[in-house]
């Protein structure tokens, strides 16, 4: 398996690869993604120790969304089962992903938290209330605890952004994902730049009637993440 670089013009191309994927089942996409929201509720009622668990578990639900994305893609049905089908096929290696991404999570947060300072510390953490010269102290170190969160984080997200597909499809280890997913963004960082792009202008435009476009472009997200991984990767024995 190995990635290739593609088009600028892709990144508005998966887009339209995965509505075209929300359009062959809308129903099914839309309880599956409402489901998915559910379970993150559910969780978030257990406070951290339940947002832990959840991100832990993320790559999973993850992979069986992509699951999914792949039935449809073999003129298969698609199921409500397809989102805990990542419990069934490389379920292990698919929650060490999550454990990692957690773990890098912290670490971000932890160095944010270190070059904020206290104060800043007790303003996110306990929403203490600061005063006028307190707020002019900490905005400096908010800004550059803001920088740091924001550079420590898109390397973290590249490299777990297509590692569940990796993992679940291809049958990598997570470490193995990881490092192909994160040079497969950055050798395709224009077209995901556009693929971003694109999806902040969707979302202001969803917004709009009530938020009911929600119901499409979020399924579409999922397809769409599908359809860059089809785009991006190509297996090395199919090229031989």
């Amino acid at each position: 398996m190995k990635a290739k670089q593609v088009g600028a013009k892709q990144g508005l191309q998966w887009i339209v690869n995965g509505f075209y994927l929300f359009r062959c089942n809308p129903l099914i996409w839309i309880i599956l993604c409402v489901s998915l929201l559910s379970i993150a509720v559910a969780f978030s009622y257990a406070q951290t120790i339940g947002q832990i668990i959840f991100t832990i578990l993320s790559p999973v639900f993850m992979a069986g969304l992509m699951s999914g994305c792949k039935a449809l893609e073999q003129d298969k049905e698609l199921k409500i089962g397809h989102l805990f089908s990542g419990f069934q096929v490389n379920t292990m290696p698919l929650i060490t992903l999550g454990g990692i991404y957690l773990v890098g999570q912290i670490i971000i947060i932890s160095v944010a938290m270190l070059i904020g300072g206290d104060t800043l510390m007790d303003l996110l953490l306990e929403g203490k209330r600061v005063n006028e010269n307190e707020l002019k102290s900490v905005s400096g170190n908010m800004l550059s605890a803001t920088l740091v969160v924001l550079a420590l984080s898109v390397p973290l997200m590249m490299a777990t952004w297509f590692a569940p597909l990796l993992i679940m499809f291809d049958r990598m280890s997570p470490f193995t994902a990881m490092r192909l997913s994160f040079f497969a963004c950055l050798s395709n960082f224009i077209p995901l730049q556009i693929y971003a792009i694109s999806l902040i202008i969707l979302a202001i435009i969803s917004s709009i009637p009530y938020g009911l476009g929600f119901f499409i472009l979020i399924p579409t997200l999922f397809a769409s993440i599908y359809a860059s991984y089809k785009a991006i990767f190509v297996d090395i024995s199919e090229t031989e």
